[in-house]
């Protein structure tokens, strides 16, 4: 299998998207190959222990930055590390890209380059959800689509639970649509037509409406919502996360006693700093379009880097394009069948 990585995306790059890439060729078999600037690559490489027959670079002579209009930086930077990724995913050249540059601007180039899946109106970001002391959770959408109609609610829920399936290994996960109330008649027309569209669709396993105070303690697998919404979701809980970490932190270090409870709780509280932190679960798979992309947060760490290519691999290994193909044409044929009894 080869890995195409973005060595030029990001905040930190190319310094934790190369060491990303060194921990990450430590612990697979696959060929993993960095696009960007070569002298910048190498540099970088030049500094880590390393088989050298499974890190490659292939040199790009433009990158897209995080201010780039989307659609022009994808249509004028040809040459930059996220376009030539996504057109070698095109021609068959590479099995899994991942990137941590231009959100925007990486899943324009995919929907562009790549297509979307016959039958799907709009792609979307899933991305993994921390639940302490229980199995993370999958939202969708997590940031591509701000505005959304019904149907592409239902998208976004039968692709979240194929892949929670088929890649996260959940089987038979829980749906949850994001709402100001548990109750089925709460929300506007969005939530109330969507949450119709979810409960007659035989092929999810709908649990109703969920409340955002519910997310945090795992009321379902898949975390169904506009992006709007869900980027709202995670950059809260992230904010929130932290500000806890810290507070615990500053409580833990006021005073002997205190210090002395830290001590004793320290393996603890490294425990929950972990189940916090992002880096641990990887990236987000951009579901929706022919080629298996993922993205990683803006500011990855090399920790994360490593994270997301080693789970981002069974997303190309796992036939999970065809899946989420088949599935959407079952459900283009429901409505068809739908309309025409109507009629």
């Amino acid at each position: 299998m080869r890995i195409l990585l973005d060595g030029m995306g990001g905040d930190n790059a190319p310094l934790e998207i190369v060491k990303g890439a060194v921990w990450a060729s430590k612990e697979i078999e696959d060929e993993i190959v960095i696009l960007g600037d070569e002298n910048l690559i190498k540099a970088e490489l030049a500094k880590y222990e390393y088989d050298r027959s499974k890190i490659s670079v292939k040199h790009t002579s433009e990158v897209i930055l995080q201010e780039d209009s989307p659609v022009k930086a994808v249509r004028r930077k040809k040459d930059s590390s996220m376009v030539v990724g996504i057109e070698m995913i095109g021609r068959g050249e590479g099995d899994l890209l991942v990137s941590a540059g231009n959100t925007g601007a990486l899943m324009a180039g995919s929907t562009i380059i790549l297509g979307r899946i016959a039958g799907l109106e709009r792609p979307a970001l899933a991305s993994v959800y921390p639940i302490l002391g229980g199995k993370a959770s999958l939202l969708v959408d997590a940031g591509a689509n701000a505005e959304c109609r019904p149907n592409n609610l239902l998208e976004f829920a039968t692709m979240g639970s194929i892949y929670m399936e088929t890649v996260l290994g959940r089987s038979n996960p829980k749906v949850g649509l994001v709402n100001i109330g548990a109750e089925e008649g709460k929300g506007n027309s969005l939530m109330k037509e969507a949450h119709q569209l979810l409960k007659a669709t035989e092929r999810l396993n709908f649990s109703g409406n969920v409340e955002a105070r519910d997310i945090p303690a795992g009321a379902c697998d898949v975390i169904v919502c506009d992006g709007f919404t869900g980027n709202i979701i995670l950059k809260l809980t992230e904010g929130m996360a932290w500000s806890i970490l810290k507070l615990i932190k500053k409580k833990f270090t006021e005073g002997a006693v205190a210090k002395m409870g830290a001590a004793l709780l320290s393996g603890k509280l490294k425990e929950m700093k972990g189940a916090f932190d992002y880096s641990e679960y990887g990236g987000a798979p951009i579901l929706g379009v022919k080629g298996p992309v993922v993205k990683m947060h803006g500011s990855s760490s090399a920790n994360s880097v490593k994270n997301t290519i080693i789970k981002g691999i069974p997303y190309a290994k796992e036939n999970v394009i065809s899946i989420i193909t088949e599935e959407l044409e079952k459900i283009s044929e429901m409505e068809v069948l739908s309309s025409s009894a109507d009629e």
